[in-house]
């Protein structure tokens, strides 16, 4: 079965649902915030309250896949652990592989 994917940026993309991880003294939480332009069905931006990481991860998996919109993640304290699938970074390429580069 194939690992689930999402990539990392390091800041809020308004196309996709967005997961914040973060480290509080010795809690980890994160936090899921949906932009209006996102879904085009939203009257406002969404954000949820600071929630324990793996209940942030699923609530967002089941967001997206019921929005069909992409989840991004900001992780700026590297608490991504691999068993919750692959996280990957757009990178872009200088090597001539045409406009916009290669995914990483």
């Amino acid at each position: 079965m194939a690992r689930n994917r999402f990539e990392q940026v390091d800041e809020v993309q308004p196309d996709a649902i967005n997961l914040t991880l973060s480290k509080h003294d010795d809690k980890e939480v994160g936090v899921i915030h949906v932009p209006k332009s996102a879904s085009g069905q939203l009257p406002i931006s969404l954000t949820s309250e600071e929630m324990p990481i793996l209940s942030a991860l699923s609530g967002a998996i089941t967001l997206a896949n019921k929005r069909k919109l992409a989840i991004v993640v900001i992780d700026p304290q590297n608490l991504w652990k691999s068993e919750w699938g692959d996280l990957w970074r757009y990178e872009e390429s200088d090597g001539g592989d045409g406009p916009g580069g290669a995914a990483n």
